[in-house]
């Protein structure tokens, strides 16, 4: 079908190959198929063994359990009931993310946890915002067009049939695209609440150009899937469904077509055989026994995201890899990156109730490439957000005030509305993971992330910052609050034209390792301005499609 007639048709057409949105229970949100799925043996030579059942690892297990795979997914986290395990509260679903000890370091240490790492099945994407724009065909090549980060071994064009497909999946509202490469939506966008409305009025006066959308949240109806009620805890998981996360857009089918998810599960080594070097699987602990398991597997992926990925690669240690799977060229760990994400936050005489929508309304795209003028390399986004009574706290203790101040912001919150960026932040070799001296309760070293932002980065949040605190004044805010902040991960092994600037090469593949992949966000050479959760479902769509397809050798 034609991109035009799917516009035309708008919402009415589903994608194929994907049953998720049928298999749902209209009754009970638990996942359908969870009591009834595959059950291997430890024994037995699966296909392909999965670590983590995130937006990489859901996506690539849905798409070659189609192809007639047999699929093991290795998950830390648990199954999830949302009936009894998301809430409406933001301290009550802090067991959402992934809260077990890291060490972080550098000039500029980021806080790991609630912004940028899930635990459960699902991932990260039960507690996203639901925000799923595409890179942009430049963010590809930003050493060739720009001089600053990596370009990518492949190219937009390479992942633009697997975005579309991944649209049609979630489904993604919004308006028609007009920045990167311009295109559609497969669902029509969201209505626009009164705090987003007052922003987009402020933008159009400082000459910015706003859209609404897009979201990876249902718009009318979508097989069993119901309509977004706006309730405004996309962060706490939605516990209706209308959310797109890979515990609606593919497990569900991927458990019909034989996956079997082992949830509680910590994958600890991924084994070599010191003779070929082919990986034989993934020895892994269920929570609570302290038992070591191996799982054995014809193919690896790793699928752990940019902090546990690295941290596993650097375990799997062997006389064929004494620093590490992957790390003969001390790659793994390196490059990661985080966005800048500055929020401002705008008082005004009316009720606007910011919490009453997705948290990301409408957003812009117009400052995402380089402009010299600006004097900074690449760019940045901007969108409007709407955190909540503590996420709200935070921002009034950031500016400042406490006690009597703090207890009157509060009191003021229905009046007040949020606007944030996503910087892009360049990739630097000594923003890595490493192993901590520190074992967790598997045994494992904990992971360190050190971090410092660049000068190119320290100008482009200021800049970006000054962007948003106009759009508060163009709007008629009484009074303004600004929260500096960090969002996302991307990078930690990252995809390259040899083993000397990268740990996978263009097909995913551990350039050392011919059986082992890694299929998350932790392969990105550089960040964008965009939120990385789209990127990454339609990077392991590709890599499914040449796996199933024996495109690689």
């Amino acid at each position: 079908m034609t991109g035009r007639l799917r516009g035309l048709l708008k919402g009415a057409v589903g994608p194929e190959a994907n049953d998720s949105r049928f298999l749902l229970d209209v009754h009970r949100r638990e996942m359908p198929g969870q009591d009834t799925m595959a059950s291997y043996q430890d024994s037995d030579e699966v296909d392909l063994c999965i670590v983590g059942a995130g937006a990489g690892g859901s996506v690539l297990a849905q798409r070659l359990a189609r192809w007639g795979w047999r699929v093991v997914i290795i998950e830390a986290g648990p199954f999830w009931h949302p009936d009894e395990d998301w809430v409406s509260d933001e301290a009550g679903s802090h067991r959402l993310y992934w809260n077990q000890e890291r060490v972080i370091g550098g000039d500029d240490p980021i806080e790991l946890g609630k912004n940028n790492s899930g635990r459960g099945v699902g991932g990260s994407m039960i507690h996203y915002a639901g925000y799923c724009p595409r890179f942009h065909p430049s963010d590809f090549e930003t050493e060739t067009s720009d001089g600053v980060g990596a370009d990518w071994p492949i190219s937009y064009s390479d992942l633009k049939p697997h975005y579309e497909q991944v649209e049609r999946e979630l489904p993604v509202a919004g308006q028609d695209w007009p920045w990167g490469d311009p295109h559609r939506y497969p669902f029509s966008p969201h209505p626009i609440g009164g705090a987003a409305m007052v922003l987009w009025k402020g933008a159009i006066a400082q000459g910015i150009e706003m859209r609404a959308g897009p979201v990876g949240i249902v718009n009318g109806t979508f097989g069993n899937r119901p309509h977004c009620i706006y309730r405004g805890f996309c962060l706490q998981g939605c516990k209706v469904g209308a959310k797109a996360s890979p515990y609606v857009t593919h497990l569900p089918d991927a458990l019909a077509h034989g996956v079997e998810i082992r949830a509680d599960c910590m994958a600890v080594r991924v084994e070599i055989n010191e003779a070929d070097g082919r990986s034989t699987g993934v020895t892994y602990i269920r929570e609570g026994d302290g038992v070591e398991r191996h799982q054995r597997a014809r193919v690896v992926a790793v699928a752990g995201y940019s902090i546990e990925t690295p941290r596993l690669l650097l375990h799997s240690t062997s006389k064929r890899f004494p620093d590490g799977v992957g790390n003969g060229e001390d790659q793994v760990g390196r490059y990661v990156m985080v966005q800048g994400a500055s929020q401002s936050a705008g008082r005004f005489p009316q009720e606007l109730r910011m919490y009453k929508a997705p948290p990301p309304e409408v957003s812009s795209e117009q400052f995402y490439e380089t402009d010299e003028r600006r004097g900074f390399a690449r760019g940045f986004s901007i969108q409007t957000v709407s955190p909540q009574p503590i996420g709200w706290a935070e921002h009034v203790l950031a500016d400042g005030h406490w006690g009597r101040a703090m207890r009157e912001y509060m009191r003021d919150y229905n009046h007040w509305t949020t606007i944030g960026v996503l910087n892009e932040l360049l990739p630097r070799p000594e923003n890595r993971v490493t192993l901590a001296l520190d074992t967790d309760r598997y045994g494992v070293p904990v992971a360190r992330f050190d971090y410092s932002v660049s000068e190119n980065d320290k100008a482009n949040m200021a800049y970006s910052t000054d962007v948003i605190k106009g759009i508060l004044h163009a709007a008629g805010a009484q009074d303004t609050l600004t929260i500096q902040r960090y969002a996302h991960l991307v990078g930690g092994a990252r995809m390259g034209t040899s083993p000397d600037n990268s740990v996978v090469n263009s097909d995913h593949r551990v350039w050392a390792v011919p059986n082992l992949f890694v299929a998350d966000g932790s392969v990105c050479p550089t960040q964008g301005s965009a939120n990385p959760a789209l990127t990454i479902m339609a990077l392991a769509s590709r890599l499914a499609e040449r796996l199933g397809s024996r495109s690689i050798a």
